[in-house]
């Protein structure tokens, strides 16, 4: 078996091949990536998307680095930094006069951080946003507070973090444990028994994922077809806060149109109400379906 060090120069080794084959890859104009947004945007053409796709991956390469601490191999984060610049190219807006590269960053750094979180315990760390924020920044605010003479309360702690003193507590806890083996014994007495014996799969079995992922489909195909029936700004409005991914606030939805928050808040109110009525007629088992009225 390979030594840790021999890993460790493998990793090296390829990390430095990748490096080397990105430089087939320059980066592009300004002019050439607008030219090719527009063509992937109107046109849907893949070439195009997979140029965008290919010029920005020194992007990711600069924004793994920076978690190179938190997670041994670079590779791991760049591969899934470059999942999250697939998903910037397919969803980016080239008539809004920013960059790919500015756009994309966040997607990059968004899915770096999730598969850290996901996958630096057996136990999930930082499944809310308070529990994300915690694990990054906890030790340090703790060391930058007791570099002046504070002692780091849980207290303290939770006001210059913005989040409770439990959440601040519970990571505590979940950062000074560390993990057990699956494989680890359970005693004499359990047959030989390891602990990964005793923990119970808790997630949905793969029919039932795939059941839910269709009736889910449906669902949206449905909301998709009541859209089209409405004007440019209600089909607007749905498609921002109810079939986006990542939701518009009310706030930039209003600023958009140019009216106040409360409006866009009664006009969505108003279309939810619509489309309910709307997918009790087209959809069957509406019920399981129905959006919550709140």
């Amino acid at each position: 078996m390979p030594s840790s060090s021999d890993r460790a120069i493998e990793r090296v080794d390829a990390l430095t091949r990748y490096m080397a084959e990105l430089r087939a890859y320059a980066p592009i104009s300004r002019e050439e990536e607008q030219e090719l947004a527009i063509r992937w945007r109107e046109e849907g053409d893949r070439e195009a998307a997979q140029r965008l796709v290919l010029s920005n991956l020194r992007l990711v390469v600069k924004i793994a680095m920076e978690y190179r601490r938190a997670w041994v191999n670079v590779l791991d984060l760049i591969q899934e930094g470059n999942v999250g610049l697939m998903q910037a190219v397919r969803r980016f807006d080239p008539y809004r006069d920013v960059k790919v590269s500015s756009y994309a960053a966040y997607w990059i750094r968004a899915y770096i951080l999730k598969f850290i979180l996901d996958n630096i315990r057996i136990v999930r760390l930082g499944t809310t946003r308070a529990q994300r924020k915690l694990f990054f920044r906890l030790n340090k605010e703790k060391r930058e507070l007791e570099s002046k003479g504070f002692e780091a309360e849980p207290r303290l702690l939770a006001e210059r973090l913005e989040v409770s003193e439990n959440d601040v507590r519970d990571m505590e806890q979940r950062l000074a444990e560390g993990d057990i083996s699956f494989n680890a014994p359970v005693g004499a007495d359990n047959g030989g028994g390891e602990f990964g014996d005793f923990i119970a799969a808790t997630g949905e079995s793969a029919e039932d994922q795939l059941a839910g992922t269709e009736l889910r489909e449906v669902f949206f195909e449905k909301v998709r077809e009541f859209a089209r029936t409405l004007d440019e700004r209600d089909r607007r409005i749905i498609d921002e806060r109810i079939l986006s991914e990542t939701p518009q606030t009310l706030q930039q939805l209003g600023e958009e149109f140019g009216v106040s928050r409360e409006r866009i808040r009664q006009l969505e109110a108003r279309l939810v109400a619509r489309m309910r009525e709307y997918l009790k007629q087209n959809l069957v088992d509406f019920e399981y379906y129905a959006l919550p009225k709140d």
